[in-house]
This record gives C-alpha cells, sequence and structure tokens, in this order.
C-alpha cells in the first residue's frame, strides 16, 4: 500500500505551508499529492504549482469537476500537466453536487451516471489524438450542421494513459468507476464496512468490464491526527466539524452522498440527527451529534502503533493508495504527521 497527500482546497489561508507539506511528501517517498475545487481556488493551478516545486511526487485532481469543464478542455488539461511534470499526472474526475452544478456553473445535476461514462469517454477518445468525434445524449462533437470539424489533441502528454479516477461514493456510481476508471477517490471510508458499502460494488463493475481488481487503485483520503491513545476522543473532537459538514451540509436534504454513506455503515439516527441541525444552521449542534465511532472509523488516530494497526486493516481490506490529510495548527506539527504516517506504514510492515 502506498501513502499520498491530500491538501484539500487552496486558499484557506494556508497555502505557503501546503506547499511545503506537498514538498516534505515527496522527500518522504509519498506516492501522490492530491489538491481538491468546489467554488473558490482550481485545481489545475494549484497542481502546476506544486509539480512545479516537487521532483517525484505525482500530482492529481481529486477532484477536476465535471460540470466546470468540458471534457475536450479536460483532456487539454490533463495532457498539459502531465507534459510539464514529467509524466506525474493523475486525472481525478467528479460530478460535484447539485447545489454546485447547478448553483455555481448552471449545469442541471441530472442524469450524473450517463454524464460521467459520456464525458469519460470523450477525455479518453480526445487524449489517443485521434480526431475527436462523438455522438451521445449530453455531447456530440462536432455540432451538426456547424462549421466544426473534428479535431485532435495538439499536445503530446508524457505517457500514452494517464490514469483517469473517479470520486464515487453511491453503489451504482462505484459499480460505475469500476468499469470505466483506472481508481476510485473515496472519502469517509471505514475499514470495516469497507467491503460491503464500496469494494463489492467495484468488484462488480471491473466484471463487467472482464477485468478484476489487481491493478485497480482503491484511493480513500483519511484525517490524520498522531498523540497518545488516551487521548483518541479528544482527537477525534477536532474533526467534528469537517465531519458534520459532509454529513450534514453537503449536497441537499435529498442528495447528501455522504449523509447516505453514514447510514449504509449503520449510523442511521445520527446522520439524520446531524443533517437537521447542519441545515436548520445549528452547526455545532450537527458537530456535537457526530457519533465518535463514526469519526475514529473514518480517520487514523492516535500512536504511531495505533495507526500502524488501522493501516493494516485498509490494506486487508482492498486500499491501495491511502491519502492522508494530516492535522495540525503549525506546518511543523503537518509534518511531524507526515513523518508518522511514513513510520507507521513500515511499522505495519507495508511499505
Amino acid at each position: 500500500m502506498q501513502l499520498g497527500i491530500n491538501l484539500g482546497y487552496w486558499g484557506a489561508g494556508m497555502d505557503a505551508d501546503n506547499l511545503e507539506v506537498a514538498k516534505e511528501a515527496d522527500r518522504l517517498g509519498y506516492a501522490v499529492c492530491w489538491a481538491a475545487e468546489a467554488y473558490g481556488s482550481d485545481a489545475a493551478t494549484v497542481l502546476s504549482w506544486v509539480a512545479a516545486q516537487t521532483e517525484r511526487i505525482d500530482v492529481g485532481s481529486a477532484i477536476f469537476q465535471i460540470p466546470a469543464r468540458q471534457p475536450a478542455m479536460t483532456a487539454m488539461t490533463a495532457a498539459t500537466l502531465d507534459s510539464l511534470s514529467g509524466g506525474r499526472f493523475r486525472l481525478g474526475l467528479g460530478v460535484s453536487g447539485p447545489q454546485v452544478s447547478e448553483g455555481w456553473y448552471g449545469v442541471k445535476f441530472d442524469k450524473p451516471l450517463a454524464r460521467t461514462r459520456e464525458y469519460v469517454d470523450i477525455v479518453r477518445k480526445a487524449m489517443t489524438r485521434e480526431r475527436l468525434s462523438y455522438e451521445g445524449e449530453h455531447w456530440t462533437l462536432p455540432l451538426p450542421g456547424g462549421p466544426g470539424k473534428p479535431l485532435k489533441l495538439t499536445v503530446h502528454p508524457e505517457r500514452e494513459h494517464i490514469p483517469l479516477y473517479i470520486a464515487a461514493i453511491g453503489p451504482k456510481n462505484l459499480e460505475q468507476t469500476g468499469e470505466i476508471a483506472d481508481g476510485a477517490l473515496l472519502i469517509f471510508p471505514s475499514a470495516e464496512h469497507l467491503e460491503e458499502t464500496t469494494i463489492k460494488h467495484l468488484r462488480a463493475g471491473r466484471e463487467k468490464a472482464g477485468k478484476t481488481l489487481d491493478g485497480f487503485d482503491v484511493c480513500p483520503t483519511l484525517p490524520l491526527s498522531v498523540g497518545e491513545d488516551k487521548d483518541v476522543a479528544t482527537l477525534a473532537d477536532a474533526f467534528r466539524p469537517y465531519t458534520a459538514l459532509y454529513v450534514g451540509g453537503m449536497g441537499s436534504a435529498k442528495q447528501n452522498f455522504y449523509n447516505q454513506l453514514a447510514q449504509r455503515m449503520g449510523f442511521e439516527a445520527a446522520a439524520a440527527e446531524v443533517q437537521e441541525k447542519y441545515l436548520s444552521g445549528d452547526k455545532q449542534g450537527a458537530a456535537a451529534a457526530i457519533p465518535h465511532d463514526l469519526i475514529d472509523k473514518t480517520a487514523l488516530l492516535g500512536s504511531v502503533d495505533r495507526i500502524a494497526d488501522r493501516m493494516k486493516e485498509y490494506a486487508a481490506a482492498g486500499v491501495t493508495t491511502l491519502s492522508l490529510n494530516p492535522a495540525g495548527f503549525t506546518l511543523e506539527e503537518r509534518v511531524a504527521s507526515l513523518r508518522a504516517g511514513t513510520e507507521a506504514l513500515e511499522r505495519a510492515g507495508l511499505a
């Protein structure tokens, strides 16, 4: 199992520290550095900045939002980043959520699975550098009856095949991801529930494509906070607002994929309470209603030995790249967490 680092969103006041965290992860031998986007910083610019100041670590979009870009533009960006980074780019895609898709981009959040499939088809076809033509429900290239003609990508990516990941949570999306992608980007994964909530659906998709999970990258992001085992409850409390944001406030009341995931892990009543409080404006109450076990099952908390044991559980459950979001109020604390992650991986015998 490899380790990655997830920088999250740029522009949150820790940008200089984030770059140093990425550079330290590069020195420590981490496999990939992911950056996210929502409706603030864009991931492509951040990744080019990180790639220019690192040497070995891959850079990956977690995620490029599908409603934000035409698929041909995503192919252009992926090819450019792969070329500039010397073959270190990983393309992560996702549909975002209804509030961002419709409120920020003005794109209807309908038929997300079909849109994702067509989007991936076009991106992959464009990056083969063949002349691009496509007829689908959501995209037709070139537009019929006009001056457009099939064009081909002029940039040569460093590699013939750029790894393509999809951010997936729901069963149908996970199955399709297994079928059409090279990896899955996961959030709030519990090793205990991973087979039932995630792996079996990815496996079904791989089987549809006549493939196995061999070579498929199962890549969850987990918060990491190092401390004494006796202080695990306190360490977990620091992630209550983060967890409440996703379980309670991401998406809409009817379409919150993270809330649905918490329910599938057995936290039905708590998930409903958290969402009700969060959407009514009681964010503190929502954070307080997050069960400790939900945080502890979806984060790496405690001593290096405890974290090593958890890493073993994730590896046994099918995780191939574990991306860490290291906690800390200072750069020194975050770097120390990164180093603890490396040490834990070695103690687990997974390095």
